[in-house]
């Protein structure tokens, strides 16, 4: 499955919460991830940064069954250079 996630988290835990997703997922911009990922893999992140995230913190996942369902318009800066993925 492909999914986008997107977070706002406290500024103490911005920097753990970023560090642990890049596991997992690719960096699109500030508190935006995205990427293919398995059930599996999607569970023990979930998991993971549950373990971070505080009750005032939030976490949203976008699900699609297919990257093809998602067009990208991109406007200024592309922060997720994709360059050095193989």
């Amino acid at each position: 499955m492909y999914i986008i996630l997107v977070y706002d988290v406290d500024e103490k835990r911005v920097s753990k919460v970023n560090k642990f997703l890049k596991r997992y997922l690719l960096w699109r911009q500030n508190s935006v991830f995205e990427g293919e990922i398995t059930d599996k893999l999607l569970e023990n992140m979930i998991s993971g940064v549950n373990k971070i995230l505080k009750d005032q913190d939030s976490l949203i996942i976008y699900k699609f069954k297919v990257k093809s369902y998602i067009e990208n318009i991109i406007l200024g800066n592309d922060k997720g250079n994709t360059d050095n993925v193989i």
